[in-house]
């Protein structure tokens, strides 16, 4: 792991994983601000789950200009960009006074971190061409670091003072991060970044090819079941534990922190595990844990069994990290940032219809079967991880 941080490199390595920290634990605050927000502007859960379906469907449809914009103007302004947005999008979410500013605020703060996305996985597949799958691994266990620390954070800021405290304090966080991505991420040469849209005719042809392998067609399957599942879940298991298991806000926001602590963990060795054993059988590891554990949770009650099947059900946080540079590599160079753009839109807008579609099913007492649905798509995870040919 000491190779990362070798070549100047490490810097380079700390501020990603930095903005990565704040763009998607920030997203991961608005689960357990649900029940703020909906007392606030009196959502049901049917609404609510909408409300993270905008989120979603933004960060999906920001992964291909987030593509196009890395090919085109380096991961530098691409990152940093995506950080001032971020920052102003959030002062619009928590000055809205009404439902329809909140959602188009949510969305164009969604649409803000998803240019962040695509940036961070081509910048590191620049620095780390033999050690992808560990660069990866720390950047991905940032992310939990962000999802497991600002959440319960905000938790307790709405709590004692107002909603708006617990979106409004990482603001200045993410103008710092900002200039943190200027100053260290080196600009690309203009060998690899030449004003070049990557829409060119033989690039289209490229990029048609490419799509239609196996390992990608596989992979891409793979991710889109695993968002699903990610998605429907992280939305709605802080108020299922306040609902449904009587669990107070404060201790469902710590074990919903809790889920994503144990992907600090989880990410780097699911990163190592692919860098060294390949997609297959790491695969297999992190799908098995949420198929056996979401089966078990309807029947789960009491705290401790229910710290049991969170730490089970938090091995899926490393299905993106072993399936995402699978992808990468089976991409051509020169369009490694657009094609990747284009398959995280298609899964990301796949799996953001899950939250609406599960607030339904939850709002018509169907919360327990709703979990169970999702056991069977993480259980298709695994059978395709057979389907997906080695690098």
């Amino acid at each position: 792991m000491l190779e990362l941080w070798s070549g100047g490199r490490g810097k380079v390595l700390t501020a990603v994983a930095g903005g990565w920290f704040l763009s998607v634990g920030v997203r991961m605050i608005y689960p357990v601000m649900l029940p703020s927000l909906r007392s606030a502007y009196g959502l049901n859960l049917t609404t609510a789950g909408l409300l993270l379906t905008v989120l979603f469907l933004a960060y999906a449809f920001g992964q291909f200009p987030g593509g196009v914009l890395a090919d085109r103007f380096g991961e530098r302004f691409t990152l940093t960009a995506s950080a001032v947005i971020s920052a102003g999008t959030l002062t619009l979410v928590i000055t809205a006074r009404s439902a329809i500013v909140l959602f188009v605020a949510t969305a164009l703060f969604g649409f803000g971190t998803a240019l962040y996305a695509v940036g961070r996985y081509t910048v590191l597949s620049r620095l780390y061409s033999e050690r992808l799958g560990a660069a990866n691994g720390v950047t991905a266990a940032s992310q939990d670091a962000g999802q497991s620390i600002l959440p319960p954070i905000a938790s307790v800021l709405a709590a004692t003072y107002l909603w708006t405290y617990g979106f409004g304090f990482v603001i200045p966080l993410f103008i710092l991060a900002a200039v943190a991505l200027w100053l260290v991420i080196p600009i690309r040469s203009t060998s690899t970044s030449n004003g070049d849209s990557g829409f060119s005719r033989d690039d289209l042809t490229e990029l048609r090819s490419a799509l239609r392998r196996p390992t990608i067609v596989s992979a891409t399957a793979a991710l889109i079941l695993g968002l699903v599942v990610w998605q429907a879940f992280t939305s709605f298991y802080p108020t299922y534990l306040i609902e449904e298991k009587g669990l107070s806000a404060t201790v469902a926001s710590l074990l919903f922190g809790t889920f994503f602590a144990l992907g600090i963990c989880i990410k780097p060795l699911s990163g190592v595990a692919y860098d060294r054993f390949g997609i297959r059988r790491s695969l297999v590891i992190v799908a098995s844990g949420p198929t056996i554990a979401l089966v078990m949770l309807p029947f789960v009650d009491g705290l401790w069994g229910l710290v049991a099947v969170t730490a089970l059900v938090s091995t899926l946080l490393g299905f993106a990290t072993v399936l995402e540079p699978s992808l990468l590599r089976s991409l051509p160079a020169d369009i490694r940032g657009t094609g990747f753009g284009i398959l995280r839109s298609i899964g990301f807008t796949i799996g953001a219809i899950s939250p609406v579609l599960f607030g339904a099913a939850a709002e018509r007492g169907f919360f327990d079967e709703g979990f169970t649905i999702l056991a069977v798509f993480a259980a298709g995870m695994l059978l395709l991880a057979f389907r997906i040919p080695e690098n």
